[in-house]
């Protein structure tokens, strides 16, 4: 029998010997639901993080068509990225709601982790629910199955020159080797934590610029919404935390 993982072992604290991270997700919104409170302090230490979107998020709103929706929620994405000291958010045009894994998707987020060169990758759950290892809980979105599992993959795949050396015969992008951990957001199998009170009320602003997404999403008043929904995340896991609000990761060395 395989040993289980004790779900409520105290967290270790996130590396912070890096200076550049690169977060990729499906979607806008996806990081401000998951990590925002972390990424506002580490903006805040002086370190780097760039945004990666796989999709614009055009299908992700009823009542509003494709064509319409991508460029509102990308400058709603982009103005939440700045409440927390991101300025590169970069966007691929995979199709909202239709991502595939598979080599398109890995060789595209391998060729953004060789423009960056990030020593920390950040991305989301990856797994098929959002209940623990035993199963269970709500069933994940394909978008969000795939490029987390796609970002796993990619990050080994761009310090490889023979896996898509057309990267480095048509975009000049060497190989980089350089990234040491994987750490998944949103998980709940996590390994890792940091700290979410410095960050918290920029992350709850962060997530309040995605006003047409949550109009859409939710009758409940927008700021009494967003809060509830992330200091309840963050005080969840203090628990596990020294009794600190945090955000959970679940990390992979590399």
């Amino acid at each position: 029998m395989t040993e289980q993982r004790d779900l409520q072992a105290p967290l270790e604290p996130m590396p912070t010997d890096w200076q550049r991270a690169l977060a990729v997700v499906a979607h806008p919104d996806d990081l401000e639901y998951g990590c925002a409170a972390a990424i506002a302090d580490w903006t805040d230490g002086g370190r780097e993080v760039v945004y990666l979107l796989a999709t614009r998020g055009e299908a992700g709103i009823d009542s509003v068509a494709p064509a319409e929706c991508a460029p509102l929620r990308e400058a709603e994405q982009r103005a939440s990225a700045a409440v927390v000291g991101v300025s590169a958010v970069e966007f691929l045009d995979h199709r909202d709601g239709i991502v595939e894994y598979g080599l398109g998707l890995r060789r595209d987020i391998a060729a953004a982790i060789r423009r960056h060169r990030p020593e920390l990758v950040i991305t989301l759950n990856h797994r098929d629910t959002w209940g623990g290892e035993q199963g269970g809980g709500y069933w994940n979105t394909p978008d969000h199955k795939a490029v987390g599992r796609a970002t796993l993959d990619a990050a080994a795949d761009a310090g490889n020159r023979w896996i898509f050396p057309e990267l480095i015969s048509e975009q000049g992008l060497e190989p980089w080797d350089g990234v040491r951990w994987v750490a998944v957001a949103g998980t709940t199998t996590p390994t890792h934590a940091a700290d979410a009170g410095p960050g918290l009320e920029r992350s709850i602003l962060s997530l309040l610029e995605h006003k047409a997404y949550i109009a859409a999403l939710t009758d409940q008043d927008p700021k009494e919404y967003v809060r509830t929904f992330l200091t309840g995340n963050a005080e969840r896991v203090a628990a596990r935390y020294e009794g600190r609000p945090a955000v959970a990761f679940e990390v992979f060395p590399r």
